[in-house]
């Protein structure tokens, strides 16, 4: 049921963090797992290290807010490996700042980044998952449930995650595509080591919330992207799942 043996996986901004947490899940389940990001070196690297550990991998350059380019991305995919069943939209960026101090061109790149990126990217596989069926797998975020006073951006975009997710699985369940959001909470990455650095008493706060009791690791996220890109959620569509430590029911 959740073998995925045979499957082509596309994980964005795959090559750190949450993204390469979730393709180590997916290459450990069987997939041929492709890691597209801006830097090479860092997704070469971490291809490498999927592979090391036993699985398939292979990286692709691409800038996923270029339509462009997004389009070269999907077509050289499709050269290299003929298929698509998974796609992972996890690309993400924040600006830590007030509303009323964000500037538009800091607001347009969190938002391309973190949505407009999803939605070419979902646009170009939508002819390669609809052969077969498929799987969409779009990264939201505990500020998609929360407000707080310096991610307007970033809330902003991650809650335009959770509403274009339901729109894409009315949209193609038809097709035998199904699309769920994944909702992370606090996951110890680079970009919440920023936070934590930027936002005193961040660090003791979450602790103190979470009823685990810890911070998440990305590892925590390859079970949710296996679950997600398998059998084994064919009857789950349109779901924006929390993946936090109990977070958000605290």
């Amino acid at each position: 049921m959740f073998d995925l043996n045979g499957k082509v996986a596309l994980v964005t901004g795959g090559n750190g963090g949450i993204g390469l947490g979730m393709a180590r899940g997916l290459a450990s389940a069987g997939a041929l797992v492709v890691i597209a990001a801006r830097d090479p070196e860092k997704s070469r690297g971490a291809a490498h290290a999927l592979r090391a550990a036993g699985g398939r991998a292979d990286a692709i350059e691409a800038d996923v807010t270029d339509e462009g380019l997004v389009q070269q991305l999907f077509t050289e995919l499709e050269r290299r490996h003929g298929r698509l069943d998974i796609l992972v939209n996890n690309a993400g960026t924040t600006v830590r700042k007030r509303p009323d101090e964000l500037t538009l061109h800091e607001w347009r790149h969190v938002m391309d980044t973190n949505l407009t990126s999803a939605f070419l990217c979902c646009q170009a596989a939508h002819r390669l998952l609809k052969r077969e069926g498929g799987k969409v797998i779009n990264i939201g975020s505990m500020m998609s449930i929360f407000g707080a006073p310096y991610a307007a951006a970033y809330g902003a975009s991650k809650g335009g995650i959770v509403q274009f997710t339901r729109s894409l699985a009315t949209a193609w369940a038809a097709e035998n595509i199904q699309a769920n959001a994944v909702l992370p909470g606090w996951i110890d990455t680079d970009l919440t080591r920023g936070a934590r650095e930027q936002v005193p008493g961040l660090n003791e706060r979450v602790l103190a919330r979470t009823p685990a009791g810890r911070w998440g690791t990305p590892a925590d996220l390859a079970g949710i992207a296996v679950f997600l890109a398998s059998s084994a959620s064919n009857f789950v569509t349109g779901a924006a799942i929390p993946v936090d430590g109990g977070y958000s029911i605290s």
